[in-house]
């Protein structure tokens, strides 16, 4: 009989059968690896394959994904839907991936303003909901997308749809004393519990300042593009909120 020893060379038979007990054990682990991950194969598939699961259509295979809506209150469907997510796959691949899938949906391309470049794209859709957007961009071995898509009935309904060419500025207080808001060299004040105000904004970018008597004055700059609604509001505790993109 011979023995192995460290350093010694085994005889070839015993080599054959330790490399067919190795081999067995691999194809265990990867047998055992499928039947863990269901989704192990299209995670390192180079076909990118939609989630049936997904609010906006989105590959299976992602290292982030969020999705953000927007309410109003009173009105069940939501004002704006956007998807964020990182998908470990080339840009050109994820753009026809979107072409694809957005196209199932019944979504227009519109090529005016399009911007489609090696680490950059930028289109706008018209869905059967409303305006909509997609912006994708390359970090690293990644593509990062931005999906955005608007609802024009749940606007119209909610009161917040802008007029044609411009942007809508809702202002909010739900403070227990007045605030104020200073924009577009108007000065708008309004007392507490009182309804929303709107005002019709010409697309651009806007100093503002935001706040309650007694207190030092929030500024920011707001920027609005045709066919935006956002909303500026002050909380209960007299603290000016960040900007929101109601539409």
């Amino acid at each position: 009989m011979t023995t192995a020893r460290s350093g010694a060379e085994a005889p070839a038979r015993w080599r054959a059968f330790a490399c067919g007990l190795v081999l067995l054990a691999i194809c265990m682990l990867a047998a055992s690896a499928g039947a863990w991950v269901p989704h192990l194969s299209s995670l390192f598939s180079a076909d990118l394959t939609p989630d049936p699961d997904a609010r906006l259509p989105a590959p299976t295979r992602y290292s982030f994904r969020g999705i953000h809506t927007t309410l109003m209150r009173g009105v069940e469907a939501p004002l704006r839907v956007k998807l964020e997510a990182t998908v470990p796959a080339e840009l050109g691949d994820v753009l026809a991936f979107y072409r694809t899938e957005l196209g199932k949906l019944g979504w227009q391309e519109q090529h005016d303003g399009a911007v489609v470049s090696a680490d950059h794209v930028q289109l706008a859709f018209a869905s059967p909901l409303g305006p909509a957007t997609l912006e994708l961009g390359r970090n690293d071995s990644s593509t990062s997308v931005h999906l955005v898509q608007k609802n024009a009935d749940t606007a119209t309904r909610a009161n917040v749809m802008p007029e044609p060419g411009q942007a809508k500025l809702v202002f909010s207080n739900i403070g227990e004393t007045e605030a104020v808001l200073g924009i577009d060299a108007r000065i708008i004040k309004r007392p507490a519990g009182a309804n929303a105000v709107s005002l019709d904004l010409a697309p651009g970018k806007y100093s503002y300042e935001l706040g309650v008597p007694g207190r030092p004055a929030h500024t920011n700059i707001l920027t609005v593009a045709a066919g935006d609604a956002w909303e500026l509001t002050v909380g209960r505790d007299g603290e000016a909120w960040s900007p929101l993109q109601l539409y």
